[in-house]
């Protein structure tokens, strides 16, 4: 259990922590690479500790829901024994489609960091703006293009795979 009675001063403009932080994102999206699955990693910080840390697994666990950051919350809620994220950072490889834009203002995550923009099904600022929809009880301070080249690399890399299978 995390002590929230520890103040930590948080600065989201620091470059140098979400680079750090989406490090260990892109080591769980290489993970789902290596398993075949579309490669999205995630982790979950709470006050400078990594609290969930999730690659996407629908191919594994069969599950359309099983994209990297809904297993991230739902370890987090876990870790934090909680599904009130208030003191939390999200970063992911790639942008949030709806259905994990949803689940992260759910969360009540204040903070998201993501590397590569999703053009086909982005929810954060390529297709939606759900995390900062008025309309919504909760928006999200939100970071975008953090090691972008290097998150679209792998899932150019995992496409271009898939493309050579279907030509076997």
């Amino acid at each position: 259990m995390i002590d929230f009675k520890t103040e930590i001063v948080y600065d989201f403009n620091d470059l140098r922590r979400h680079e750090f932080f989406m490090r260990k994102a892109i080591g769980e999206a290489v993970g789902a690479l290596e398993e075949n699955e579309v490669p999205v990693g995630a982790v979950i910080v709470c006050k400078n500790a990594v609290i969930a840390s999730a690659h996407n697994q629908r191919e594994q666990l069969q599950d359309p829901t099983a994209h990297a950051e809904m297993i991230a919350v739902t370890q987090a809620a876990e870790s934090l024994g909680s599904w009130r994220l208030e003191e939390c950072t999200l970063y992911v490889t790639l942008e949030p489609c709806p259905m994990c834009a949803g689940a992260i203002v759910q969360a009540r995550i204040p903070f998201v960091v993501y590397g590569a923009s999703d053009p086909k099904a982005g929810a954060v600022a390529s297709l939606f703006q759900l995390l900062n929809d008025s309309r919504l009880n909760h928006r999200c301070e939100v970071k975008a293009n953090i090691f972008a080249e290097d998150c679209a690399g792998l899932l150019q890399e995992f496409f271009r795979r898939q493309r050579q299978q279907g030509k076997k």
